[in-house]
């Protein structure tokens, strides 16, 4: 059989002239460099959310906080803020802690070192990975969704991956990836998927590896879709949005009566607002009033 790894050119010379001049991708350095924040910012931003939607963000996010230590200096609250409508706002909460860490323990540098990353908040697998290769050019595993249905297509012949990541996909994929120039091979294997490879309708016709493709050998059987995630309208997360909303666009606290108009069905309101509260993300100010933390 043969496999992804040993794809590696043709794979590269695709992601030559096709992947995406996005500004978060710049050369990767050994160790770390100011340029490894951007790359953190971006994994964090592009977590369930696609690209389109993080490009203005993280270059306004970037204008205004350049390195880890400008945000650690500014309230969580203003991470909160600035992260509109990006979705999942525990990820900006998440990101202003690991700014103070990295401000605080790494001399303002994203670090390079697996331990010292996965150390800091909101920092797994994935993101830990995805920081090593991406901006610091380490052989190093960042299996998000593009790259595991690649490999599940082209050498296992199966449309989709398990919903989870397992540990025998894992060290599979590790056994494939190559050892030199291995972090752009995860990058360009990353974008096959999301340009080419998609999960709905995938061009294989303009696949660089099609020839090889397991799965398109086979007569693209079909396989069972990834878990789909709840529907959002109605939904507690559509509420929480937005009570959070009234918040993020008021410039100080808001009084009850506000979240009240934002959000009529007062069970699923005090519900988001419960989530909210334990979640850190607002804070009660006062009797009757509410504010992103100070």
């Amino acid at each position: 059989m043969t496999h992804l790894g040993s794809q590696k050119g043709r794979i590269a010379r695709w992601f030559t002239h096709y992947g995406r001049d996005l500004p978060w991708r710049q050369p990767p350095a050994p160790g770390p460099h100011p340029g490894g924040w951007g790359v953190l910012v971006s994994e964090i931003m592009l977590q369930q959310t696609p690209v389109d939607r993080v490009l203005p963000e993280w270059i306004a996010w970037l204008g205004r906080w350049p390195a880890p230590s400008a945000l650690a200096a500014e309230a969580p609250g203003e991470a909160i803020r600035a992260w509109g409508r990006l979705g999942y706002p525990r990820r900006a909460l998440r990101l202003h802690e690991a700014a103070t860490h990295i401000a605080r323990d790494h001399a303002d540098l994203v670090p390079a070192d697996e331990g010292a990353l996965r150390a800091l908040p909101g920092i797994g697998d994935y993101t830990a990975g995805a920081v090593r290769a991406f901006a610091y050019g380490q052989r190093a595993l960042a299996l998000d969704t593009n790259v595991r249905r690649v490999i599940a297509r082209h050498d296992h012949g199966e449309e989709f991956p398990a919903d989870s990541i397992t540990r025998k996909e894992r060290e599979y994929a590790d056994a494939i990836q190559p050892q030199r120039d291995g972090a752009a091979w995860m990058s360009a294997v990353m974008e096959l998927g999301a340009l080419v490879c998609t999960a709905r309708q995938p061009a294989c016709e303009r696949c660089p590896v099609a020839s090889s493709c397991r799965w398109l050998a086979l007569g693209r059987p079909p396989g069972a879709p990834p878990r789909r995630q709840a529907k959002y309208a109605g939904s507690d997360r559509q509420a929480r949005g937005a009570l959070l909303a009234v918040l993020r666009e008021a410039g100080g606290p808001v009084r009850q009566a506000d979240l009240d108009r934002a959000w009529p069905d007062a069970a699923q309101r005090a519900r988001a607002l419960d989530g909210l509260v334990a979640d850190g993300l607002i804070a009660p100010v006062g009797r009757l009033g509410w504010a992103l933390p100070s």
